[in-house]
């Protein structure tokens, strides 16, 4: 499986976080942190908008460090993603994801999941 594809399916690569992070683009993080924060309802500043992926060494964001669940759960499972684990169908932490996300949930069915 590609590294930049998180546990949960999405694609880290095509992640506004991830591409202001590598680019070091200001400007993009203001726009992200603007978004998310009205997504979210919670004041994200542009300076918690660093990213490297979610499986790649290296900075992530808050959510992504500490507060995913996702995340958390897949790495104590140790499975590469969420596509390895044989509950990923009647789970309700990815199933929020790849219930929105085609292409995610795709990414995990095609992966580990018949």
């Amino acid at each position: 499986m590609n590294d930049y594809i998180a546990y949960c399916g999405l694609d880290c690569e095509t992640c506004e976080a991830r591409l202001a992070t590598v680019k070091n683009d200001n400007e993009l993080r203001r726009k992200v942190a603007e978004e998310w924060s009205a997504l979210n309802g919670v004041e994200i500043t542009p300076e918690m908008i660093n990213c490297s992926g979610c499986r790649i060494p290296g900075v992530k964001t808050v959510y992504c460090d500490s507060l995913c669940t996702i995340r958390t759960c897949a790495m104590q499972k140790q499975v590469e993603t969420c596509g390895d684990c044989p509950e990923m169908r009647s789970c309700e932490k990815v199933g929020a994801i790849i219930g929105n996300n085609s292409e995610a949930r795709d990414r995990l069915y095609g992966y580990g999941n018949p």
